[in-house]
């Protein structure tokens, strides 16, 4: 079995915590778990590096955590707190001398041609631009010998993607998981699950809705992610059942290999 890590880049939502200008406990809380960049995350697998997403903070995270080596970027949706940090994979294009393949579905996939098109040429001399290129996925697909399983989602009325790699499994961004997805999420491992705050919301997942959908998909350990600063890590953690934590920035995760 091949070994997979996550690195938890950043757990963050789309204002991240502390919030500006916001003078709330979890925003002055001096638990460094409480400080939250824009969701992401990093996976290895027996050194092949994806990329799940790439927001705003993904320069600042790549340092923190070391990350040198991105063969592949996993997009679940266009929203700016998963996208806008594309220029930042010119380090990535340049370390590696080559492109760096996007993966989608084509509602993603034609907003990054429409909005990032510069990023989509040949690579100039100096390599002073990302050079990237897409592929629309549909199904489960392999890239240099790992299988990447696209989970459909809704994020409120828009078309997303988790993502399922090995045991694990990444799902941001939601409000509701098809039917059809339920398949594509037996037997996991580990499960990274969106749980945005207490109070319900069109197109992200409660605190109640996490726990109830954890349940349901049953895996082994659930963290959550894409919170906003109503929830406190501490609180949080408390009122978890067991198999299931909040998630923070930093936190790695090893599922299979030896």
């Amino acid at each position: 079995m091949k070994s997979v890590e996550f690195t938890l880049l950043g757990c963050g939502s789309s204002s991240g915590t502390p919030a500006i200008g916001c003078e709330c406990a979890t925003c002055r809380s001096d638990d460094a778990r409480n400080r939250r960049t824009r969701a992401s995350a990093y996976v290895d697998v027996d050194g092949v590096g994806f990329l799940i997403d790439s927001g705003p903070d993904l320069r600042a995270q790549a340092l923190r955590e070391g990350v040198t080596r991105v063969d592949a970027v996993l997009y679940t949706h266009p929203h700016a707190d998963h996208l806008n940090g594309i220029d930042d994979l010119r380090a990535f294009c340049y370390l590696r001398r080559g492109p760096v393949t996007l993966y989608g579905n084509a509602f993603t996939l034609d907003n990054i041609r429409s909005r990032f098109s510069y990023a989509l040429m040949a690579a100039s001399p100096s390599w002073d631009k990302p050079v990237l290129t897409t592929e629309t996925v549909t199904g489960s697909f392999m890239h240099e010998g790992v299988e990447l399983t696209p989970v459909p989602l809704l994020h409120g009325k828009w078309p997303c993607l988790g993502w399922r790699i090995g045991d694990a499994a990444w799902l941001t961004d939601l409000s509701s998981i098809p039917d059809a997805s339920m398949d594509l999420l037996r037997g996991l491992k580990v499960l990274f699950l969106d749980c945005l705050r207490y109070d319900s919301y069109p197109s992200h997942l409660s605190v109640a809705e996490a726990l109830e959908w954890a349940a349901r998909i049953g895996a082994e350990r659930t963290v959550l992610i894409h919170m906003t600063h109503d929830l406190e890590y501490s609180r949080l953690a408390g009122e978890c059942p067991p198999g299931v934590e909040p998630g923070y920035d930093g936190l790695r995760v090893r599922i299979g290999g030896r």
